[in-house]
């Protein structure tokens, strides 16, 4: 007679099932499953898994005083079900329960266990001190279908390169947009991973993705584009993030990875012959990282530029930074076209304020040149036109 007995669970969430999610897929390959403590030390000691570059063991520790309980009495081949938001999310049988040091984790993924450091704060919180490893099992499969899609991508254009860009785009403004063409104008497809945190975001996944998309349909070779989710856990964060970053981007069939100055862990060896030394931290990832110049708008240039062509000082400059052009976009302002594409600026605050804009028929025909007709318009239509009277210069 089968036994009636249920498995001792471990609560996680969706950060973690994301994690394991692309450990089981293949995509942190040559770490294809959860560490023991052996491997752990071994990881920590040399920074290398299988003579491969990996900054910090992957291993399994969830917070938790029912999670320490379990793990505390948990026994080798046990099967332990994995709970997600009350729903059963796969299996793990148990190899090898052991005990780390949350402080250390953080060091090696942040460089620091200062608990003001927002990062290490909320890692912290989700840690606990023991850890378990062992087959893992999950019921369903994400990142299947977003290797069909690559795949598929690079058959419709013979792809011979491909190029990854890890992107938040929170939001998408004119220096993501130059960073996209230039790097369409030296590999044949580019993949764009559309960071999607768990965290409350700024903006959310959804409206992020509706500006990209926007953007990519209208404005660039769609064939040549494709945008991927790519959930956004602790292991991407910190200053290996360059690292975690190419060991995805490769295992998800691309050869390049395109990223900005600004970049997460760059700074910290930039000035040190920026790409080479880039490759002598990834040992054994057969990937080209290449490093984008720095763009800014210049008012004397006129245009777009780099940092490292343009003749005219810093006063000259605006740069491009996301959260600034946020606020303005938070408070219900159009940011100048410089900083982001109009109909950009119109499909954010059309999600972030919607119904703001009353009478807007009235308000429409009142202050905005128009053929006589007699048309329907939304708040973006409004918006686009406002942006366009506020580039009008012959009285300024």
């Amino acid at each position: 007679m089968a036994s009636s007995r249920k498995n001792s669970a471990l609560f996680l969430d969706q950060e973690a099932l994301s994690a394991l999610s692309i450990l089981q897929a293949g995509m942190l390959s040559p770490v294809t499953e959860l560490m023991n403590e052996a491997q752990m030390k071994a990881v920590l000691s040399t920074g290398r898994f299988n003579d491969t570059t990996f900054p910090f063991p992957f291993i399994l520790a969830p917070a938790g005083s029912t999670n320490e309980k379990i793990l505390a009495n948990a026994k080798p081949d046990e099967t332990l079900d994995l709970i997600v938001d009350g729903e059963r999310s796969g299996t793990l049988v148990v190899g090898e329960v052991f005990e780390i040091d949350p402080n250390e984790r953080v060091r090696h993924i942040y460089g620091t266990d200062n608990p003001s450091h927002p990062g290490v704060s909320s890692t912290l919180k989700r840690l606990g001190r023991r850890a378990v490893s062992g087959a893992l099992s999950l019921e369903k499969d994400p990142v299947a279908p977003i290797l069909q899609n690559i795949e598929e991508a690079k058959q419709r254009i013979g792809a011979k390169h491909t190029t990854a860009i890890m992107m938040a785009a929170n939001p998408l403004h004119r220096a993501h947009e130059r960073l996209i063409r230039q790097t369409l104008d030296t590999t044949d497809l580019v993949v764009i991973f559309l960071l999607k945190p768990y965290n409350q975001a700024d903006l959310s996944y959804e409206i992020r993705e509706q500006a990209l998309t926007y953007f990519v349909e209208n404005y660039l070779p769609r064939n040549r584009v494709v945008i991927i989710p790519l959930e956004y856990s602790y292991i991407f964060a910190g200053y290996n993030e360059v690292i975690i970053d190419a060991i995805v981007a490769k295992n998800f069939g691309c050869d390049r990875l395109m990223i900005g100055q600004n970049h997460a862990g760059v700074g910290m060896y930039y000035d040190h012959n920026s790409n080479q030394s880039v490759k002598d931290r990834m040992h054994g990832i057969d990937i080209e990282v290449a490093i984008a110049r720095e763009y800014v708008y210049c008012n004397e240039c006129k245009t777009l530029v780099s940092t490292q062509t343009c003749p005219h000082g810093n006063h000259h400059h605006i740069s491009y930074h996301a959260d600034s052009i946020l606020e303005l976009v938070k408070t219900g302002l159009m940011p100048p076209a410089v900083l982001m594409r109009k109909e950009i600026s119109a499909i954010l605050l059309c999600r972030l304020f919607p119904g703001r804009i009353k009478n807007i028929e009235k308000l429409y025909y009142d202050i905005m040149p128009v053929n006589g007709l007699l048309e329907e318009h939304t708040d973006r239509d409004f918006y686009i036109k406002l942006m366009e009277l506020y580039q009008t210069t012959s009285l300024t």
